[in-house]
């Protein structure tokens, strides 16, 4: 039987990148793998975790704070705090952050987990340092 999930701000498993930090808010046991909720933020001028997609799994980003850039296919798009991307399985993605200000981006995937691969994504950021742009 799964069980709520209640954090306050600034609660939940961190994973930190350098100049890109996760919160891990629900995944795995506590979603039965349906889903992972979780936030990103980004430094001003840094590059994310790079171009790729998820062959299985969609996407949902929603814009915190500041103004990052998403990548969608080819075309890259400024959004701005409220901000909704939705991007379906097989689509390329990425996000930076261009601008000045921090960004903060909430991110659910569904369907599965995505906590898992969290620790080779740090360890591949500490052998790849996310880029200044």
């Amino acid at each position: 039987m799964r069980r709520e999930v209640i954090l306050g701000p600034d609660q939940g498993r961190h994973y930190d990148m350098g100049p890109i930090r996760a919160v891990f808010k629900a995944d795995g046991a506590e979603t039965a793998s349906r889903y992972s909720v979780s936030e990103w933020w980004l430094e001003p001028h840094h590059e994310g975790p790079g171009a790729h997609r998820h062959e299985e799994s969609d996407e949902l980003f929603y814009v915190l704070e500041g103004s990052p850039s998403f990548l969608v296919g080819e075309v890259w798009k400024v959004m701005p705090r409220g901000s909704f991307l939705m991007i379906p399985h097989g689509i390329v993605h990425d996000f930076r952050n261009e601008s000045d200000a921090r960004a903060g981006i909430l991110n659910i995937y569904t369907p599965g987990s995505f906590e898992p691969d969290m620790p080779a994504i740090v360890d591949w950021f500490r052998a790849n340092p996310a880029k200044r742009i």
